[in-house]
């Protein structure tokens, strides 16, 4: 009796002893990720090799003469002839009593006005993300009803592809103009009331819910391919039970992308604060950057970072809850080989990739940088896409730029497709820079590297590069730890199968397929995210023709010049279609294969 009480009492100590690193593991990840990325824009000013005191007297006043005088006084009010580093813990001492210092610009304190930000930030979230859910769950509602009914459920794919290639600041720019200018339904710009929430909502939800749609369609697609389903059907268990269970089912796979892409909505409004108006935190923090205002700088991204890992915890949080004990005992069901797409959708893609090319070949002959045409020529068969605002043809600008973009967005989404295999690969190490990078949007980066670098094209590709890995990441833990949960896989070590071989041979097959269709469903997100950096000038240089730059030109023309948008934005369209349908058919008929 006492030996198999000492049996327990040491198993349970070996228990407590286990399960500290599991949930220190992810803090102590989430701490350091933190802390580098607060340190590196605490040093922003010195790493853009300009001095602090020149850029912030600019910020005040433009005029001022910087002299040796002025210059030496800024930096003596403001402690920055003691360097970076005394400013950085300065910042860090303040942060530990509630007091994160004073605008280097206005003169007021951060906090207050920081707050009041992201309580707009937070409720235009709040909207946005119901638009995003209502849209996902109507993109879903076939997928579940076919499966429902027995036949083969068939993925959101045109209207979800559609939807995930808008632009937001594109988008923005037509809502506002459509609802606020010709319809005058809602006002065009500031944060007064609920009616003014709407617009920027939309142009917000809209690209998400495609997006969460077509992840949300493809994870009940599979779960409808599961043996379990078939025992259910001959039981007679009821249509909406049934449902209940695949719905369950469905969302642990996904849960982890639905946090970051809710993440995502604050960090990424920057755009669409911007268009209109709003006093949001991504906006007060954009422009924070662009004056060198270091205090508000580093709280704007401090709690874009707190926002991201709490999202990030409860949607793993949650994740855990609708798994259950079937992660632990490894009865995750093992899904079914996908069904073969029907014949009649391969030529989605195939006219996609058709209508590019007859673009590119038909504009890469003609001249993109010449002004030969009149301002603002409306499309003719000489001019099939019209002219700009300085009468150059924009179907040469759209074909140039078509291969710059694409290119530039294939191999950005090829390298965070392997970064996120490994930085997948150690999920509990890699939380913290999985859910902050994904609350840093491709803007805030593209400042950091544009800052040290200057705007180029690969600073941009550099940009996304780095912020554009996290849902990948995200995507392989959870798609890992499901498959080492199946009943096969606890059965491989019995069988004398190593960890090697099993990684090799078992895990790494069962990722592939769906990790390459979700990298090819970011592809058009990336070439948006590029194009979003050339929108605010943070990508190539002029007169370089690539689509954000061709945007942004047309952007102020677009209610009497329509024309001078339609050629770009479509471009990303049938770029994002092209990537979803295909990327479809290429693992489907794979899996139907082996």
């Amino acid at each position: 009796m006492n030996e198999s009480m000492y049996c327990r009492t040491c198993a349970g100590v070996s228990r407590l002893r286990q399960r500290p690193p599991d949930t220190l593991v992810p803090l102590i990840s989430r701490l350091l990720t933190l802390a580098a990325i607060v340190m590196l824009i605490g040093l922003l000013p010195w790493l853009s090799g300009t001095d602090p005191a020149l850029s912030l007297l600019r910020a005040r006043s433009g005029e001022q003469e910087a002299t040796a005088e002025t210059l030496n006084a800024i930096r003596l009010s403001l402690g920055l002839d003691q360097g970076p580093w005394h400013a950085l813990a300065h910042w860090l001492g303040g942060l530990l009593h509630g007091d994160v210092g004073i605008s280097w610009v206005s003169g007021l304190p951060v906090l207050p006005g920081m707050l009041r930000a992201t309580g707009v930030s937070l409720t235009l979230m709040a909207s946005s993300a119901l638009v995003a859910l209502v849209l996902a769950l109507l993109l879903c509602a076939g997928t579940l009803l076919r499966g429902l009914r027995g036949h083969t459920p068939r993925p959101a794919g045109f209207f979800a592809a559609l939807l995930t290639a808008l632009p937001e600041f594109l988008l923005a720019s037509l809502l506002l103009i459509t609802g606020a200018v010709w319809l005058q339904f809602f006002p065009p710009y500031g944060w007064l009331g609920w009616q003014y929430a709407v617009l920027p909502s939309l142009a917000l939800g809209l690209p998400a819910g495609g997006y969460l749609g077509r992840l949300y369609s493809d994870a009940l697609a599979g779960t409808f391919g599961e043996s379990w389903l078939t025992t259910w059907s001959v039981l007679g268990i009821s249509r909406r039970h049934t449902a209940l269970a695949v719905i369950a089912r469905s969302l642990p796979g996904v849960m982890p992308l639905t946090g970051l892409v809710l993440v995502s909505l604050t960090g990424g409004a920057i755009a669409v604060e911007k268009v209109f108006a709003i006093p949001g935190l991504a906006r007060a923090t954009l422009g924070a950057a662009a004056a060198g205002d270091l205090p508000a700088l580093q709280t704007g991204v401090l709690i874009l970072l707190l926002l991201a890992s709490l999202t990030g915890m409860l949607a793993g949080g949650g994740r855990r809850l609708l798994l259950g004990r079937a992660l632990q005992l490894g009865a995750v069901p093992v899904p079914a080989q996908a069904a073969q797409p029907e014949k009649q959708r391969a030529w989605i893609p195939l006219l996609c990739l058709g209508i590019l090319l007859m673009m590119v070949l038909a504009g890469l002959p003609r001249d993109p940088l010449t002004s030969e045409y009149l301002r603002l020529q409306p499309p003719s068969l000489a001019l099939p896409f019209g002219a700009d605002a300085m009468g150059r043809d924009l179907l040469a600008r759209v074909a140039h730029g078509t291969l710059n973009t694409c290119l530039q967005a294939l191999a950005v989404s090829l390298i965070c497709l392997a970064a996120g295999l490994l930085m997948g690969a150690f999920p509990r190490a890699m939380t913290g820079p999985i859910e902050v990078t994904n609350a840093l949007p491709p803007v805030i980066a593209g400042l950091v590297v544009a800052a040290v670098n200057g705007p180029t094209a690969t600073g941009a590709a550099i940009a996304v590069t780095a912020v554009s890995w996290a849902p990948l990441a995200a995507h392989t833990a959870a798609l890992v730890s499901e498959i080492q949960a199946r009943p096969y896989m606890k059965m491989l070590p019995v069988v004398g199968v190593g960890a090697i071989r099993r990684t090799v041979f078992y895990v790494l097959p069962a990722l592939c397929g769906p990790l390459l269709r979700h990298a090819m469903l970011r592809l058009p997100g990336i070439a948006l995210a590029l194009a979003s950096l050339g929108f605010l000038g943070l990508g190539a240089p002029p007169p370089v023709p690539e689509w954000g730059r061709v945007l942004a030109e047309g952007m102020p023309y677009i209610e009497r010049a329509w024309w001078s948008v339609f050629a770009p934005a479509a471009a990303l369209a049938v770029l994002s279609v092209m990537a979803v349908t295909l990327s479809g058919l290429r693992w489907k008929k794979r899996a139907t294969a082996h």
